[in-house]
């Protein structure tokens, strides 16, 4: 079994859920008391969200960086990022180290691909859903990549750093983003992305008529699935 190297933190509420599900897969997979090798790197969200909000990337690519080459050195066999947004940023970490990090978007595009998902909305942070460094993983593939409005993208942008990454789950913020994913579809949406490793702590498939691929879930599975590759 290889060893999974997690850089956390961005929020902690979301780097729980990844140790949860890995394990989980590991375990339904092999069964008996069987468990993921995994390393932890749990960054202070302050500092990164701070270097986001004041456009300093190569910064937080440092940060992040020095942590991946931390993981390297402690015996991780390949990476995540758990988190979409940092993805900015992974070209910067991946020149630190020497093994391979596994892209959020590029194993989300592998799960839309395989249910014939051509047209997806995308929710997450304000980076994610208006900049290219994640769409265009989706729209190289072939998909078309569906947003909100800049209104609902301020919402759903609040909604995840003012309630989501300090643990506050509200039905009222709930029934918002159902609504933004109704509107989504009405674009012709065929599904959604949780594009943010905190969205599933407040949307799930019971929640919406539209296939939802919580990207979360689909990292660490395939984190699970390449440690146990031969």
């Amino acid at each position: 079994m290889k060893t999974i190297g997690l850089i956390g933190g961005m929020s902690w509420e979301s780097t729980i859920p990844y140790y949860r599900i890995i394990n989980e897969e590991v375990k339904n997979r092999l069964g008996g008391l069987h468990s993921a090798k995994i390393i932890l790197y749990s960054v202070e969200f302050d500092e990164i969200e701070k270097c986001q909000s004041n456009n300093e990337w190569e910064k937080s690519g440092e940060i992040l960086g020095k942590a991946a080459q931390g993981l390297e050195a402690a015996g991780a066999d390949f990476l995540l990022i758990c988190t979409n947004t940092m993805h900015k940023v992974l070209p910067q970490i991946a020149s630190w180290v020497r093994i391979p990090i596994i892209h959020i978007a590029d194993a989300t595009a592998d799960e839309l691909v395989k249910h014939d998902i051509r047209r997806v909305g995308l929710l997450g942070t304000k980076y994610t859903m208006t900049q290219d460094f994640y769409k265009k993983r989706l729209t190289d593939r072939g998909i078309d990549v569906l947003i909100p409005d800049e209104n609902d993208i301020e919402t759903v942008n609040s909604v995840i750093f003012n309630e989501l990454c300090v643990g506050e789950i509200r039905e009222g913020s709930r029934v918002k983003f159902q609504e933004i994913i109704s509107r989504l579809r009405e674009k012709g949406a065929e599904g959604v992305i949780l594009g943010c490793t905190e969205i599933g702590l407040l949307i799930s498939q019971s929640d919406v008529d539209l296939p939802v691929f919580d990207t979360t879930v689909i990292h660490a599975k395939k984190a699970a699935e390449t440690a146990l590759k031969a």
